[in-house]
């Protein structure tokens, strides 16, 4: 009896030992598998005061956002000076883009750009669903967005409220384009003004002598064009964002690669050279005496024609080109336009001395 119930004692701990064996699989298989959702990662290149810009990040991206949620993760980076733009331009031509066809905003995902609002709405979603399908996506692994990421912002963190509004930009913009083609027609008027004097002169009729109060204009005037043309060239060697007010963009014209003349001096500089020498040549004309006293108006004339005919040109490339104005650029365009006219009498003497001498 003892060795019997020895037995089935024995037996029992045999099977209990087994069910737990054999339980213990079944309750590991049957417990859920963790597994991480794919990440599309997607990077936005911007600049503010750009109205695409503001579509895409206050009407296209909140709403893709809110579908995908954490499965899609844009990077948005802002480009606000010209080395930004030089490497957006870069970037461009390493996805097979002219420097024509590059513009924002400029979507990267994977090795694919998306440039502008229609192509960004029409073709994100889909990419996005494909990438999703296949596993998900990291950021593009190109070498000149890969010293931009770190200035990058996520979207999800991003304030709408440091957004130019799109009707605010489209303000800014009419008023500056606007205010340049008032300027260009002065800048033209004053050119034909000048023909016109210099064929009096020829004829004998010269503009009678500047007031005292016109010939102490032109330092006032040319230390406040220094002024601003130091500024401009400190705004292009810090890489800062110019304080434009309520006209025109002037972050988007100083970042342009026609700030800079020949790619490398900026042209705040050349300005800067331009006013310096004016003062010279008029400081010198008052305290002496000798030939090139008597020449200086002729000089600081010929100075503010060049200076002028530059900021024809550059106020061309502005309407036409940059398609952006720059309130700075525009006020030293009026000031050595000005300064042209101011020293236009003197011109006018010589000549008609000239003519009768001959």
């Amino acid at each position: 009896m003892q060795i019997r119930e020895h037995k089935m004692r024995k037996t029992s701990i045999i099977f209990f030992i087994l069910f737990l064996m054999l339980g213990i699989p079944f309750r590991t298989s049957a417990a859920p598998t963790q597994s991480t959702p794919p990440v599309v990662h997607a990077v936005l290149l911007w600049s503010n005061g750009c109205t695409s810009c503001s579509q895409v990040l206050t009407e296209i991206l909140p709403k893709l956002q809110e579908k995908y949620n954490s499965r899609l993760s844009i990077l948005l980076i802002e480009l606000a000076t010209a080395d930004d733009i030089g490497n957006l331009y870069t970037l461009g031509s390493a996805l097979g883009f002219s420097k024509e066809q590059v513009s924002v905003p400029f979507l990267i995902i994977d090795h694919t750009a998306l440039i502008g609002v229609n192509d960004i709405r029409d073709r994100l979603p889909e990419l996005i669903d494909e990438y999703l399908s296949a596993g998900g996506l990291e950021y593009p692994a190109l070498s000149p967005l890969s010293q931009m990421l770190p200035k990058g912002v996520a979207f999800t963190s991003f304030d709408p409220n440091l957004l130019l509004t799109a009707q605010t930009a489209t303000d800014t913009k009419a008023t500056g384009m606007a205010l340049a083609w008032i300027i260009m027609a002065f800048m033209v008027l004053a050119l034909i003004l000048v023909i016109v004097m210099i064929l009096r002169a020829f004829q004998g009729t010269p503009i009678g002598k500047a007031n005292r109060w016109l010939d102490i204009a032109i330092p006032v005037l040319s230390l406040i064009g220094l002024a601003v043309s130091l500024y401009l060239t400190y705004v292009e060697f810090t890489q800062s964002r110019a304080l434009c007010g309520p006209v025109g963009d002037c972050n988007a014209v100083q970042s342009s690669p026609f700030a800079k003349l020949f790619g490398v001096v900026p042209i705040g500089l050349v300005g800067a050279i331009g006013y310096i020498a004016i003062l010279v040549t008029w400081v010198w004309r008052r305290i002496r005496s000798d030939s090139l006293a008597r020449i200086a108006g002729l000089i600081m004339f010929g100075m503010g024609l060049f200076g002028t005919l530059f900021s024809i040109y550059l106020t061309y490339l502005e309407l036409f080109v940059i398609h952006a104005v720059c309130i700075w650029c525009l006020s030293s365009a009026v000031l050595i336009t000005v300064l042209m006219l101011l020293n236009l009498p003197a011109v006018s003497q010589w000549l008609a001395i000239s003519d009768e001498e001959e």
